[in-house]
């Protein structure tokens, strides 16, 4: 079975509008991402993206940062369920692409557009709790390129291609990348997402191959992939000090976990203290 025919047929996809809760889960203190975080969490189901966000959102005392998602060929949000849903917990708004189709990234850069609406819309549980001023981009397979493709926005502060497919150029990229592979990964191999890696000379560029990971991993119960990702945008967009260790300085997280990690690089302009 193709990988198009394996994440289409785990998803449903649906353009019709709707406000769903996801189940409760044991919430984790505020300072730890290797759990869900303290949030309850809901989805908002529309036309061109599907929104996963803390479900108190309108009564929240914060604004709160953005990650814009791109899936796999032929898959659709619903694919990626629980790590969007896991991000949502600790407190960040995911705008996820329906498209099955994006690596040019425009339904995405949509999704900030429709953020930045929703934030000033009297009629909206959004309004004035959109951090507009901390935007990620992520994305799986041609979501991974369509992440890098966004990260030329100039409203994009971090990106996180996972296993990005290689119709990207990340030359265009001027904010830093934390770039996974998966050791197993026989569709989108580990040198292809090491060459985005030995081109992004001129950002802040971090390459992790997951341990035992494959093309699919991610999908479902994303395992290893869920604490490594939020750590990254609570650092980037959140300013989690905490979590900047997991990436920056001597002896960063990534750098000594070996059991999670089969590969880990960092570029020159990564800081080492």
């Amino acid at each position: 079975m193709s990988h198009r025919s394996r994440l289409a047929a785990l998803c449903a996809a649906t353009a019709i509008s709707a406000v769903l809760l996801a189940p409760a889960r044991p919430a984790a203190a505020a300072d730890v991402w290797d759990a869900p975080g303290p949030y309850a969490t809901a989805v908002q189901i529309g036309a061109v993206n599907t929104l996963y966000y803390p479900r108190d959102i309108a009564t929240s005392p914060r604004r709160h940062p953005v990650i814009v998602w791109g899936n796999g060929t032929g898959a659709a949000p619903l694919v990626y369920r629980d790590l969007l849903l896991y991000w949502a917990s600790h407190g960040f708004i995911v705008s996820a692409a329906n498209t099955p189709a994006s690596n040019l990234g425009i339904s995405m850069r949509l999704g900030i557009d429709a953020l930045a609406q929703a934030d000033t819309d009297p009629g909206s549980v959004f309004r004035g709790k959109v951090d507009l001023a901390h935007i990620g981009a992520s994305g799986h397979s041609q979501g991974g390129a369509a992440a890098i493709v966004v990260g030329a926005d100039p409203r994009i502060d971090a990106i996180l291609p996972i296993q990005p497919g290689p119709l990207a150029d990340i030359d265009d990229v001027h904010v830093p990348a934390l770039l996974l592979a998966g050791q197993y990964d026989s569709i989108v191999f580990p040198f292809l997402v090491k060459a985005f890696y030995n081109d992004a000379t001129h950002i802040p560029a971090i390459y992790a191959e997951v341990r035992g990971a494959d093309h699919f991993t991610v999908v479902g119960d994303p395992g290893p992939f869920a604490a490594p990702t939020t750590a990254w945008f609570r650092f980037q967009l959140m300013g989690d000090t905490a979590a900047r260790a997991e990436f920056y300085g001597p002896s960063c997280g990534v750098c000594t976990d070996t059991r999670t990690w089969s590969d880990v690089r960092r570029n020159a302009l990564v800081p080492k203290s």
